[in-house]
């Protein structure tokens, strides 16, 4: 299992534009991806979970990697949020 936590810098936060950019993403990786902002949890492949989160400019963002090419998608995911977050 890997984790990391990023401080979300967009002033729109987690948008839908990138909110599907990020399903996008994580469309043919094999682990469980999720996702936590203020003790909510989504599933990081599905939009309507990502989107309900209502992440919010300054909050923090808990990733949360398990699989089999978990650090693959660790580091994907870390390029993810400097390029979008």
């Amino acid at each position: 299992m890997k984790q990391f936590t990023y401080e979300v810098k967009d002033e729109l936060g987690l948008h839908a534009r990138v909110a599907t950019e990020l399903i996008n993403c994580l469309k043919d990786v094999e682990s469980r991806v999720t996702l936590e902002d203020r003790e909510k949890t989504a599933d990081a492949k599905k939009l309507f979970s990502v989107m309900a989160l209502c992440v919010q400019q300054g909050d923090l963002l808990s990733f949360t990697i398990e699989g089999g090419d978990e650090e693959k998608v660790y580091g994907e995911l870390k390029e993810f949020c400097r390029r979008f977050l």
